[in-house]
């Protein structure tokens, strides 16, 4: 196969279809159940599936077959097979995954751009979701029709696309056991819901880092009492909550102190960390829109928590860390009187080593939370669904080529390995599915664009070129 063949097309194809679909797609609310418990009622998630659904149909890929999957009460999910061809058989099977769902809005938008509101700009499509992970199904389906019609061999692909997986895919195990038996004998499983670290050359997944956490709620008072009152008495639940948050992480380092929460890294992930560090050097740390930095000097008046480029990939990939991303219990800051407030609640978010079981792990947090809290104040800790990480198998020898080839043909350079500090649930129920896979699992989220946060892109150029890489080596399964 000439992969230069195939880029004509694939570039052709995304240029005038899937940016437009893209566009559309960008315009819809479609949040996951997480962020939108009436999700059924305002009907988004059912839209975009629908849409999706729509544009397959009128692809030109012989024998495919399509059909959105919904059981009651949950959110549903598209599925698509299409036969192998040129006589290859379909006793082995590729199984793409993508979700449809989206996070939330998000404050901090430029002035021009907002979530629902595509914007193209240089090069690259701004808004909600169209990179995290509208484009998977679209790619997907491109990659097999420029297959097709170029006349290249292929294995018979199937493909998932579900709807929740930014809320954690708690309907996934309900859809994987549903369709299990139609999937076939899964060879290689390609996920495109990870990242790139640049976009000069193709960066395959290693592992995703689990997640723990939920809210912790400190109760001191029935209601709320003037502080000049009663403070120096009563105890702020804010600073209940700061000592007990003290006891899951070292609030000067950042160093979680769990035990149960670690992990020993494997030897083989060190490696591929001191080699992307050698690729990316400080662009480890620079690609965060850091506050009065200047990149150029490398001064920065904010700081990263290391500058070593090693350390830093580790960090994101095989350590835990806290993140406190909401706050409940407050009032605005030009509504807040002189008043000590009955109880405080934030919402934890705890990345795990990829290794390290998800309830297990929430069970330790929760234990450490609650456990003789402070003055004797009311503390309990509401659970999220913990969610264990993935590390790959070891890579096949006809897989090591494969990439390496897809990368040289796709983008003049070697490909490139790494893990990755987002939370996939899916990868780790499909690899307890189908333990004998092979893994290629990559993705579109690179430098600066800034998946869950304000100014979120899908960088076009490289979308283009790695859906040539996909079908690079989905033509090489056998």
């Amino acid at each position: 196969m000439n992969l230069a063949d195939l880029l004509p097309f694939i570039s052709r194809k995304w240029d005038e279809d899937l940016v437009a679909r893209l566009v559309e797609y960008v315009r819809v609310p479609a949040k996951s159940p997480m962020f939108d418990a009436s999700w059924a009622l305002h009907g988004h998630l059912h839209a975009v599936v629908k849409a999706a659904e729509a544009w397959s149909r009128a692809q030109a890929i012989r024998g495919l077959k399509l059909e959105i999957v919904a059981i009651d009460d949950r959110t549903p999910c598209l599925f698509f097979d299409v036969p192998a061809t040129h006589g290859l058989g379909d006793d082995r099977t590729v199984l793409f995954y993508g979700h449809l769902d989206k996070q939330p809005e998000m404050t901090g938008w430029r002035a021009d751009l907002g979530p629902w509101k595509p914007v193209i700009d240089a090069g690259r499509l701004y808004g909600r979701g169209s990179a995290d992970d509208g484009y998977a199904i679209y790619a997907a389906l491109t990659t097999i029709a420029a297959l097709d019609s170029h006349s290249v061999p292929r294995p018979r692909c199937v493909g998932i696309i579900e709807t929740c997986e930014e809320s954690g895919s708690p309907d996934l195990p309900a859809y994987l056991d549903l369709l299990a038996p139609r999937f076939g004998d899964v060879q290689l499983v390609v996920g495109l819901d990870s990242g790139c670290r640049n976009y000069e050359q193709l960066w395959v997944t290693t592992s995703l880092r689990g997640l723990a956490g939920g809210t912790l709620t400190v109760e001191i008072l029935s209601e709320g009492v003037h502080s000049g009152h009663a403070s120096g008495i009563v105890p702020s639940s804010f600073r209940i909550a700061r000592q007990l948050l003290n006891r899951l992480d070292d609030p000067a380092t950042g160093r979680v102190l769990l035990p149960e929460l670690h992990q020993a890294i494997p030897a083989e992930r060190v490696e591929q960390a001191r080699a992307a560090g050698a690729i990316l050097g400080d662009q480890v740390w620079k690609e965060f829109p850091w506050v009065s930095c200047d990149h150029a000097s490398g001064h920065a008046h904010a700081m990263p928590t290391t500058t070593d480029p090693v350390e830093g990939i580790l960090n994101r990939t095989w350590r835990p860390a806290l993140a406190v991303t909401g706050a409940a219990g407050f009032p605005e800051i030009d509504s807040a009187g002189n008043v000590l407030r009955p109880k405080s609640s934030f919402k934890l978010s705890m990345r795990l080593p990829p290794t390290v079981d998800g309830e297990r792990a929430t069970a330790a947090i929760r234990k450490a939370l609650t456990a003789d809290p402070p003055y004797q104040a009311k503390v309990s800790f509401d659970a999220d669904v913990g969610a264990t990480g993935w590390n790959a198998p070891a890579t096949a020898p006809w897989l090591l080529t494969a990439l390496a080839d897809a990368s040289r043909r796709a983008f003049g350079r070697d490909v490139a390995w790494v893990g990755e500090g987002g939370t996939i649930p899916f990868m780790n129920m499909l690899g307890t599915k189908f333990p004998r896979a092979q893994y290629f699992v990559t993705g579109v989220l690179g430098p600066h664009s800034n998946a869950h946060g304000p100014n979120e892109f899908l960088h076009i150029g490289y979308a283009k070129q790695l859906t040539a890489a996909v079908a690079s080596v989905v033509a090489a399964v056998r």
